[in-house]
């Protein structure tokens, strides 16, 4: 190739343009020097002193002592808690083979429902179980029919009026018909074990027999007692304000005890959030304290959807769109994540510590350090005085009272599973607000029948009404001699339980609900209710009284239902909770007084 001719006076050549500018291509192609892109994808910088100015002019320059952390060190004092506290009752050890919504939820059977303390499908699940026993054993095997006629089945009679629960419903009465005399009442042998019985009382022919019967009695006690679990003489449940109340007690880091009592557990999960500092309930016999955790770990970076990638080439996914949120100005929680996202993405850091579940832990300091070497002490956050308003912090837990005391910044991970299955509902009440009568209705929706099965509670009292005019037929009454007649009162459906307000004892101005009763439309008697969540102390002739503000004008929801669920040691705990819920507002029951009808 030959080479370019040389410019000696180059504003002359300038000038006569001697040599022009412009040249002619009918082609350009690229003709790289090497193979590979890896210089092309440096992003070589040519100019240094621009960037250095724009580092200037950004603050880029305004450094501060701030290392990037390396390592952290931290100690933890942790507890386990080892008693537990149904409401206002007995304190007794926390079992360590069940859940914590086990202990709290559990109600006590059997239940009532209806004419029948217990549901037949528990009784013949009883009565096959004993008889099941007695199979097993030669010598045993002729006694079965005797058992059967001891503890029988009677089939209801329909023309009876104390067997109407059991007659009303062609379902209940055909099973009864079924098993009577054929099947064997368990509860009833249940009973009469429980209350220091024998096995063999009334049944002839076992005078030799009796040490094997005795034996397996109380096979047959420790079978149904560890079916489910249930309360002693105490229950979480406070029938008062609708939910369960309980305190669970560990001993503290810094000596004493610590007692963490929910007040407002509706049923469900139990989570920390439950859960308050008790400072004035204290519950004793706790279990001394562990030895401190002390590990030292690697911080890694918090990672979210939609954050701003550090690195130049990277890309965001797009699956979270922070610039598509628009928050008011008084929106200072949107703004503050808005902030947190989008400027300090990259200040945050996660260190793991595992720690088992059902235990309270306490973060006694965090020592890190940084890239230079140094190290830095942290205290926990949120200490100072509890009542401190201008005090920040996470998953602590509060204290019960105004008294103003140190706050807490201790952690609770409660003993609870992830997961429990619900089994169908066997009772729901709403508590609605009748304005126009001034009153509270306790609406049975769904009752429970003798048999154990579930069903509408209007349907149930419609049969039952129609059960009870078949031998009880309404009066003839007179022809009507006006177009209109007067009517002192009109029924409501039986499954409408009044709740009438009622002063509390020594105010002149608070009110609280108790439980009242209708007629009904047969012969006039009080109509009781039919589900165990209303019939709160009737069996024992005591009132029952719910606290006013506890029935919003939203209404509350309660149901009852068996839950079943399996904890870590492989153990499967089934029992009997009632769980809270919101209502679907105000509701009217027609209620009336002093009307005029028109008459047919």
């Amino acid at each position: 190739m030959a080479e370019p001719p040389r410019i000696e006076d180059l504003r002359t050549a300038l000038t006569e343009r001697t040599f022009p500018a412009v040249g002619l291509w009918n082609r350009i192609e690229g003709r790289p020097r090497t193979a590979g892109f890896d210089r092309a994808l440096r992003a070589e910088i040519r100019d240094p002193l621009w960037l250095l100015t724009r580092q200037w002019q950004l603050g880029e320059f305004r450094g501060s002592d701030a290392g990037t952390a390396v390592t952290a060190t931290y100690s933890v004092a942790t507890t386990t808690p080892s008693r537990f506290r149904p409401g206002s009752g007995a304190p007794q050890d926390l079992p360590g083979d069940r859940p914590l919504e086990a202990l709290a939820e559990r109600r006590a059977l059997p239940f009532a429902s209806g004419a029948d303390p217990v549901s037949f499908d528990l009784r013949l699940i009883i009565g096959r179980r004993w008889l099941k026993l007695l199979g097993q054993h030669l010598g045993l095997r002729h006694l079965r029919k005797d058992y059967v006629s001891k503890y029988r089945i009677v089939a209801p009679d329909p023309h009876v009026d104390a067997d109407t629960p059991r007659a009303a419903h062609a379902e209940v009465w055909s099973f009864l018909q079924a098993v009577a005399d054929r099947r064997m009442d368990g509860y009833e042998l249940y009973r009469h074990l429980k209350n220091n019985g024998h096995a063999w009382d009334g049944i002839p022919g076992t005078v030799l027999l009796r040490s094997q019967l005795d034996d397996l009695g109380a096979q047959l006690v420790r079978w149904f007692d560890g079916l489910f679990d249930q309360p002693g003489p105490d229950s979480a449940w406070d029938a008062g304000r609708l939910e369960h109340r309980f305190s669970i007690a560990a001993a503290a880091p810094a000596g004493g005890e610590k007692v963490l009592t929910a007040q407002e557990y509706p049923g469900g999960h139990v989570d920390w959030h439950a859960f308050s500092v008790d400072p004035h309930g204290p519950v004793g016999g706790t279990a001394p304290v562990h030895q401190p955790i002390n590990r030292t770990v690697f911080p890694a970076p918090v990672r979210y959807s939609g954050m701003p990638l550090p690195r130049w080439w990277a890309v965001e996914d797009g699956q979270t769109n922070f610039a598509g949120v628009q928050p008011d100005r008084t929106d200072l929680a949107r703004l503050i994540f808005l902030e947190f996202a989008l400027v300090y993405s990259n200040d945050w850091l996660q260190l793991p510590c595992d720690l088992p579940a059902g235990t309270l832990a306490s973060i006694r300091g965090l020592a890190v350090t940084d890239v230079f070497g140094q190290r830095l002490w942290i205290t926990p956050a949120g200490a100072g005085q509890d009542e401190d308003w201008q005090r920040w912090s996470m998953f602590t837990l509060d204290t019960i009272g105004t008294e103003d005391v140190a706050a807490d910044t201790s952690m609770f991970l409660p003993p609870t599973v992830p997961k429990v299955a619900e089994g169908p509902t066997l009772e729901e009440v709403s508590l609605i607000r009748d304005e126009n009568a001034n009153m509270v209705w306790g609406l049975e929706k769904v009752i429970r029948l003798p048999t154990g099965e579930s069903r509408r509670g209007s349907e149930v009292v419609a049969e039952i009404l129609a059960h009870r005019q078949r031998f009880r037929p309404v009066p003839t009454q007179d022809p009507p001699r006006a177009p209109i007649a007067y009517q002192a009162m009109n029924s409501v459906p039986e499954n409408w339980i009044p709740f009438i307000p009622v002063h509390v004892p020594g105010s002149n101005r608070a009110v609280r609900l108790q439980r009242a009763a209708m007629p009904d439309s047969v012969d006039g008697r009080l109509v009781r209710p039919r589900t165990s969540l209303l019939r709160e102390g009737f069996d024992a002739g005591n009132p029952y009284f719910i606290h006013e503000e506890e029935v919003t004008p939203a209404g509350t929801r309660l149901t009852l239902a068996f839950n079943r669920t399996r904890w870590r040691n492989g153990r499967v705990s089934v029992w009997l909770s009632a769980c809270r819920g919101l209502g679907r507002g105000e509701g009217s029951s027609g209620l009336a007084f002093d009307t005029l009808v028109d008459t047919p």
